[in-house]
């Protein structure tokens, strides 16, 4: 099945990102500066549909910032989402930093093996 998806997907030109959010990817022109993105404090694919839409938005900024600082709740869909951005956004030729993750962020991050793969920034000393 992955092998027809990736085949309509070479055929119509449309990115990883736009084949599993269903949208297509928008470009953000004339922006000075990173493009900076605050992830919402309930981080839940089923509570934050409008944070597709955010990411798509960004795709075609350059420079972008996440800021995880806020989040209260994580699920494995946003990381996935967050996961297949970061790969986006290299692939386009971009940049991903971080300004902050919060705890809940950085443990669902490490449950699932992506802290570095995400190159989340490292908890701050107790």
């Amino acid at each position: 099945m992955a092998g027809k998806r990736t085949a309509t997907r070479r055929e119509t030109g449309e990115t990883a990102a736009e084949a599993v959010v269903g949208a297509p990817a928008a470009t953000v022109a004339g922006v000075a500066g990173p493009t900076e993105i605050m992830l919402p404090a309930d981080c839940r694919m089923a509570a934050q549909p409008s944070l597709k839409e955010q990411l798509l938005g960004a795709l075609g900024a350059g420079a972008i910032v996440l800021d995880g600082s806020r989040v209260e709740r994580a699920d494995t869909a946003v990381l996935q989402l967050l996961l297949l951005f970061r790969r986006e956004v290299a692939m386009g030729g971009g940049s991903l930093s971080w300004r902050g993750a919060s705890d809940a962020l950085s443990e669902a991050a490490a449950v699932l093996g992506l802290t570095q793969t995400l190159e989340m920034p490292a908890p701050a000393p107790v």
